[in-house]
C-alpha cells in the first residue's frame, strides 16, 4: 500500500489550470482499482493520494500519466506501508491483490 503525497512547485494559479486534468486521471485510477481515496492537503499546499496496489513501479508508471506530472508543477513523495491494523469495512482494500 502506498500514500503518495504530492507537493506543489508552482503558485496555485498554475495548479489551477491542471486540477480538471488532474481530477479525471484520479477518476480513470479509482475506475481502474489503483487509488482508494484522495484529497488536497489543509493548508492547499499540495494533495494526498493513497494506494493499495502492491508494487512500487507500478505506481510510479500509473503517476506519469497524471497532468501535474506532465506539466511538472508537483513533487511525489512515494510512501510504502504495510497497514497491520485497520477497520474492517476497510478489509477489501487490504486483500486487493
Amino acid at each position: 500500500m502506498f500514500v503518495i503525497v504530492l507537493t506543489y512547485k508552482k503558485p496555485l494559479e498554475i495548479i489551477d489550470q491542471y486540477l480538471f486534468e488532474h481530477r479525471a486521471f484520479l477518476d480513470q485510477g479509482y475506475a481502474s482499482n489503483f487509488f482508494i481515496t484522495s484529497g488536497p492537503q489543509n493548508p492547499r499546499t499540495g494533495g494526498i493520494i493513497i494506494s493499495q496496489l502492491k508494487h512500487r513501479d507500478q505506481i510510479e508508471n500509473i503517476l506519469k500519466e497524471d497532468p501535474f506530472y506532465i506539466h511538472d508543477v508537483v513533487d511525489y513523495e512515494i510512501i510504502e506501508f504495510e497497514p497491520l491494523k485497520y477497520h474492517l469495512s476497510f478489509a477489501p482494500f487490504i486483500e486487493f491483490t
